[in-house]
């Protein structure tokens, strides 16, 4: 179907053929939805996100993009490989994997130049995001000089400006405070009303509603166990305390059930 964007038929995968990482996966993510992948630490995620983006090919099961499947041979041909960064952008759950030059804002240009774009509109989309981002003061600094707020900042501007038609972000709100949080929301929220389809992975459970209309459930065997709307999902309190996502009360509120996780003390948050 031309809607769909990724369609994956019982894909496995495993790194050096023994450490089990993604186990029979079926999903179907179509396009301009909004989608959330959930589970707890190692249960395959952040390798979903990455088979997403061809940086790494299942050992069994098919892939496709756009329409046609995908396999490690046809990103050695530059034009495709090109046309594909183009459409899918990764934000990496470690920025500095991302920032590599001299200066922020060599960083943010540096996809759209390889990728020969139109030096006026990329400058345009450098101001737009400059702007959304708040991040005008840091153009001249060394990406090692940021805090992590800033550089994931800088990480989710150096993607978006390719303007790409799917976006894939690992845990991009993971040691934020609050306010960078909401500003990292806002703007998904803003490129998925744009046309844009959103893969997010995350811990926080308190984004999800806001970032996702149908939500996937990894377990620890590295298998999808639920898919569903957040709503549905959130409200099963069982559920997700049996999938370890959270130690967690809810309330009521005006009708509706909030989820209030608390995160395992072992998690790393910079406040």
């Amino acid at each position: 179907m031309d809607t769909d964007v990724f369609q994956l038929r019982d894909v496995h995968f495993s790194y050096l053929g023994k450490y089990t990482a993604l186990c029979g996966i079926d999903i179907t993510i179509e396009k301009g939805r909004r989608i959330a992948i959930i589970g707890a630490n190692g249960s395959g995620k952040s390798t979903l996100l990455q088979i997403l983006d061809g940086l790494i090919f299942p050992d069994r099961g098919t892939i496709a993009a756009f329409g046609s499947e995908m396999r490690a041979a046809e990103f050695n041909d530059q034009g495709f490989s090109a046309n594909f960064r183009k459409r899918v952008g990764f934000v990496f759950q470690n920025p500095d994997i991302q920032l590599f030059c001299p200066s922020v804002k060599e960083d943010i240009l540096f996809g759209p130049l390889q990728l020969k774009e139109d030096k006026r509109e990329i400058e345009k989309r450098l101001e737009r995001l400059v702007d959304i981002l708040g991040i005008k003061e840091l153009l001249g600094r060394a990406p090692h000089q940021l805090s992590i707020g800033e550089k994931r900042k800088v990480a989710i501007a150096s993607t978006l400006i390719i303007d790409p038609e799917v976006l894939l972000l690992d845990e991009p709100t993971a040691g934020l405070d609050p306010l960078t949080t909401r500003h990292i929301i806002d703007l998904l929220i803003r490129e998925n009303e744009a046309g844009k389809t959103i893969v997010t992975s995350t811990h926080d459970l308190h984004i999800v509603e806001e970032i996702a209309d149908k939500v996937f459930v990894f377990s620890r065997d590295k298998k999808i166990v639920r898919s569903g709307s957040p709503e549905e999902i959130l409200k099963d309190t069982a559920f997700l305390e049996e999938h370890n996502l959270v130690h967690i009360h809810a309330h009521k509120h005006n009708g509706k059930t909030h989820v209030h996780p608390h995160e395992h003390p072992s998690h790393d948050h910079t406040h």
